[in-house]
């Protein structure tokens, strides 16, 4: 095939290099007007699940996952994403959820949240988990896709500098900027790391309140911690609310009591690329351009089915995987099956 420029090289736009390479693509360029992963791959929770609350989002994390496990620690530990429940509305929006999940293939199964060592589960009501799911290295799985494809890497580039048969548009939340029009918002999310903490036990899952409040550990004695905000912000100013940062080390210390008065490692910001149903703009934009952008906070996760569907899309001029519910031309219309559990 003619030459393809990707443009953004985080998770998805490393996926589909390293997928075109594996088809035998050879005149590749992936290129960033920064550095590997240091957009929002580089600033991201790296959590991966199948657990969502519509068939398009479970069907993308569901063909990722083999590849995240293929990866294995330490970019990817299986430790499980473990949902709780504290209101009797919550329990019954949790059940239907996990039926919902069940009848699409995902494994989810009910848990008990008292068995997770540190846990405080006296106020649950219920739980549940898929095992399969877990946490992982955004930027490091993006630097080992990058070298298993051996494709060329031009950082601190633009990708309308280069010429290109197809460029392939993967820049998260910048992405308008090459192709305007795209119906993508930047929406600021912020995390933040805490510790150290002792004895967090290697198996803990990520921990996913009703309220939307979720950690997971990150090395030995860190964990990470992130949480809808109650008013979105919307725009591009990646800063740290401290008010926020105050009451997520509350919830902390609520549900794991031990992290209570875990100092603040660091904290930062980053931008999900939203759209108005939450699911992503896979296809083409223009003649000669590509468009893999939108994820809504989930490309990470959903980069491996992502990269494999739009390298045969590109190469052989059809994909295995269904990309109809993401095109471009479904805007044209009322958003459809919006997704819900974007946390």
């Amino acid at each position: 095939m003619a030459r393809v420029v990707v443009a953004g090289a985080g998770a998805v736009g490393a996926s589909i290099a390293y997928h075109l390479a594996r088809l035998g693509a050879k005149d590749v360029v992936l290129c960033d007007r920064g550095e590997i992963a240091s957009g929002a791959t580089g600033k991201a929770m790296g959590g991966v699940r199948q657990q969502f609350s519509t068939e398009p989002e479970v069907r993308l994390a569901q063909a990722s996952v083999e590849l995240f496990r293929e990866l294995g620690a330490p970019l990817f530990e299986q430790v499980g994403y473990l949902f709780l429940a504290t209101t009797p509305e919550g329990l019954a929006e949790l059940d239907a959820r996990a039926e919902l999940q069940r009848g699409f293939g995902v494994p989810v199964e009910r848990a008990d949240a008292s068995a997770v060592r540190g846990l405080r589960a006296d106020d649950v009501l219920g739980a549940v988990i898929c095992r399969e799911d877990g946490i992982a290295d955004p930027a490091g799985v993006t630097r080992e896709l990058i070298r298993r494809s051996g494709v060329q890497v031009r950082e601190r580039t633009d990708a309308r500098e280069l010429d290109a048969e197809v460029l392939v548009v993967a820049c998260g939340a910048r992405s308008p900027e090459l192709v305007p029009g795209l119906p993508i918002r930047p929406l600021v999310r912020q995390l933040l790391d805490v510790g150290a903490v002792d004895a967090i036990p290697d198996e803990l899952p990520m921990v996913v309140e009703e309220t939307g409040f979720h950690f997971r550990r990150v090395g030995r004695d860190v964990l990470r911690l992130a949480m809808q905000e109650p008013l979105p912000r919307w725009g591009d100013d990646e800063v740290v609310d401290g008010a926020l940062v105050e009451d997520w080390r509350a919830r902390l210390a609520h549900r794991y009591p031990q992290a209570a008065g875990a100092p603040v490692v660091r904290a930062w910001a980053g931008l999900y690329d939203m759209t108005p149903d939450a699911h992503p703009i896979i296809g083409w934009v223009g003649e000669g351009v590509y468009a893999a952008c939108g994820f809504s906070g989930h490309g990470f996760m959903q980069a491996p089915a992502v990269g494999a569907a739009v390298a045969e899309e590109l190469l052989e001029g059809a994909s295995s995987f269904d990309l109809t519910p993401y095109r471009p031309d479904r805007f044209e219309g009322e958003p459809v099956f919006p997704e819900t559990l974007v946390l």
